[in-house]
């Protein structure tokens, strides 16, 4: 039997009935890391790999509650924040986190994969009011740095500056992932306030399968804080259970299909 302590993980985003992104493969990547998963689901989608079909949000106040329940009761070591899509969700999260003194990662989802936007135009507002100020780690992909910022970004100089931006206005640290750069290699950069900006790098994978990447690495990093992880290196070992999750994707789907959370075993006895 296992001695070491499970930490409790709370995801609190929406349900992706592929299984490939959201809450699906927030409690795959929890549970390979050895984590507890508890969910408080914030949206229903019907989507797969080549879109979007539906989205059904769920009241703020039933969303708050899910919080609750898991909270009262349960406890939690690590919260992980993903799809919100209006403000109602995001200011009722924000009310139930309050005075919540746990490792927080919110990923600022807005758009798929597949290109269907996720967010409501004045939610975005209200999640960098309520919401950022609560995070200890913000995790955009870069379309999504851009948006929060209201400018264009293509490169990994503007992205860099980008980060550091974000950084200092939220008062929390930010992983800015480059994988939409024209860059031979993928590059995403950790700005962490009042210290040095770290570098990660790798060779980029061929491949279509990449439905659920920013979920799955938002989890990894939460549930490896969870354990007692210090920030650079579960960033670390979370950018290696995505990379592995990528290279072994099942290949499901006509379009960006799911990664292989299955297949990722060994970190899990590295933490």
């Amino acid at each position: 039997m296992n001695s070491r302590p499970v930490p409790r993980i709370l995801a609190i985003a929406g349900s992706d009935s592929s299984g490939g992104a959201g809450i699906q493969a927030d409690i795959k990547t929890i549970a390979m890391l050895g984590g507890y998963a508890m969910t408080a689901i914030t949206t229903v989608t019907a989507q797969n790999s080549v879109g979007v079909q539906a989205i059904a949000p769920m009241s703020g106040e039933v969303v708050s509650k899910q919080i609750a329940s898991c909270l009262d009761d349960i406890g939690v070591d690590a919260i992980k924040i993903g799809m919100l899509h209006e403000a109602d969700i995001i200011e009722h999260v924000a009310e139930a986190l309050s005075g919540v003194a746990v490792p927080i990662v919110l990923d600022p989802v807005m758009i798929s994969t597949s290109g269907a936007t996720l967010i409501a135009p004045d939610a975005i507002k209200a999640m960098r009011e309520k919401l950022f100020p609560l995070a200890t780690l913000i995790t955009p992909n870069l379309p999504e740095l851009g948006h929060l910022l209201e400018r264009n970004l293509t490169d990994t100089t503007q992205m860099a500056d980008a980060a550091e931006e974000l950084s200092r206005k939220a008062g929390a640290a930010v992983l800015a992932k480059g994988g939409h750069t024209s860059d031979a290699r993928i590059i995403d950069i950790l700005y962490v306030p009042d210290a040095r900006a770290v570098q990660f790098d790798h060779a980029r994978i061929d491949t279509k399968h990449t439905h659920g990447t920013g979920c799955t690495l938002s989890s990894a990093v939460a549930t490896l804080l969870g354990h007692g992880q210090p920030l650079e290196h579960a960033v670390r070992l979370g950018r290696n259970f995505v990379r592995s999750a990528i290279e072994n994707a099942p290949g499901f789907g006509e379009g960006h299909g799911p990664l292989g959370h299955q297949a990722v075993r060994r970190l899990a006895d590295e933490v």
